[in-house]
């Protein structure tokens, strides 16, 4: 019998934390790729991003291996492909530097010590192994079909305590963040001199199971003003925490840490170096359930990193959704240039209205779970994940342009017409 009364936390960060920065320039140029894949009749499914970024003080690195549309290969004046020593496709700077640019401005930062206009960025991008491609391309498991792009082991979860069927402290902690990054962006107030780079962390004491109230709440946010205080950066921001905590309550004698240490006025990249893919528990759960271990930002869908953490999300959800469980948490497996998973489990925590071996069978049933079966069911192969890049991958609401559907729920009644045939 699982616990019931409990206190657990999660934290999240801004998209101006330098972390977040780099998730944000990598996932801008996955979204440049494919857009521009579209756009010259390039096979979207023929994609291939690893994209890293690296920040610090002025200074932008982005490196990594792709497969692009011959409009991003760099030509000499004579207007032929310039080639690399070892004969692959040289990429051209340019496009991938004004893609970073852009997203530091969004992002917003202006400073002496990272500024969008004033940074040098640096591009090392270079063609795909072709050791890599041979096992993506074909399958070794089903000749033809697209292979996954590397081995490893995916979580997805879904639980009852928020509408959103997420973990209530890595729920809130995104939204308190996400409230005052509009509230700055759109100039209200005193939020206005807040600075992009924040971390907040929500502590919920739960109650029977469900999430009771919150008993301990940590901000620290950059603010522009010199002569703000914790004191002053409390005044600003509690307003904004309360509206994102929402119905949950605040507990009487809950603590505020509010800028603890202080001044928050170097931030970003300028106060600490970012790397792309260091939050993955800020992506996912909050460490209310397990993470595999890989990064999702700045690669394509083939990464089975990405493209099956999503999966597993979805179908976890939509076990939720169906009635079938409170709780869900689904691990699926891979091998590189394999296409189908080499193992699909699930655990419903004891909540499950059928057993778990019964909702596993059900799962392969209702979802090809190969790379090219996942793409296509979530209809991956688009320029959204600029989107994912900051307040977590998951507990959004799916958009019109196909954002994040992962979170749709519409897989529950063949779920259940699936079980019932079992």
């Amino acid at each position: 019998m699982a616990r019931q009364d409990y206190i657990f936390t999660s934290e999240s960060v801004s998209e101006g934390h330098p972390d977040k920065v780099c998730d944000r320039i990598s996932d801008e140029i996955v979204d440049m790729i494919y857009r521009e894949a579209r756009k010259t009749g390039m096979d979207p499914m023929s994609v291939r991003v690893a994209c890293e970024t690296l920040t610090t003080t002025n200074r932008v690195v982005i490196a990594g291996e792709v497969r692009v549309p011959e409009t991003f290969f760099k030509k000499d004046k004579t207007g032929n492909v310039v080639m690399n020593g070892d004969n692959t496709p040289a990429i051209a700077p340019g496009r991938f530097r004004s893609a970073a640019r852009r997203a530091i401005r969004d992002i917003g930062y202006e400073q002496n010590g990272f500024h969008w206009k004033t940074c040098k960025i640096d591009v090392l991008l270079h063609g795909q192994s072709s050791h890599i491609a041979q096992g993506v391309d074909n399958a070794a498991d089903r000749q033809g079909e697209e292979g996954a792009g590397d081995q490893g082991i995916m979580f997805g979860y879904a639980c009852r305590e928020t509408p959103e069927l997420m973990p209530a402290p890595i729920y809130y902690s995104h939204k308190i963040l996400e409230v005052l990054a509009s509230a700055r962006k759109a100039g209200e107030g005193d939020a206005a001199r807040l600075g992009p780079d924040a971390k907040s962390q929500v502590t919920v004491r739960y109650e029977g199971g469900k999430p009771a109230e919150v008993t301990q709440i940590v901000l620290s946010t950059q603010h522009m003003d010199d002569s703000w205080d914790s004191r002053k950066v409390r005044r600003v921001v509690e307003p904004y925490i309360r509206e994102a905590l929402g119905d949950l309550p605040i507990a009487e004698d809950c603590n505020w840490y509010i800028n603890p240490t202080g001044k928050f006025v170097i931030g970003g990249p300028d106060g600490d170096a970012g790397l792309t893919g260091r939050k993955i528990i800020v992506d996912t759960y909050g460490g209310a359930a397990p993470h595999g271990g890989g990064a999702f930002s700045g690669k394509d869908t083939t990464k089975v990193d990405r493209s099956a953490a999503y999966a597993a999300r979805y179908l976890a959800k939509n076990v939720v959704a169906a009635g079938i469980a409170d709780r869900c948490t689904i691990q699926l497996a891979y091998a590189i240039g394999v296409a189908q998973p080499l193992s699909v489990y699930v655990d419903t925590h004891g909540t499950g209205t059928v057993d778990d071996a019964v909702i596993e069978k059900a799962l392969r049933k209702v979802m090809d779970l190969s790379p090219t079966g996942i793409r296509r069911h979530l209809d991956l192969n688009r320029p959204i994940y600029a989107k994912t890049a900051a307040y977590g991958h998951f507990g959004r609401k799916s958009g019109r342009d196909g954002s994040f559907s992962w979170e749709k729920t519409n897989l529950a009644k063949p779920l259940k017409a699936a079980i019932a045939e079992i």
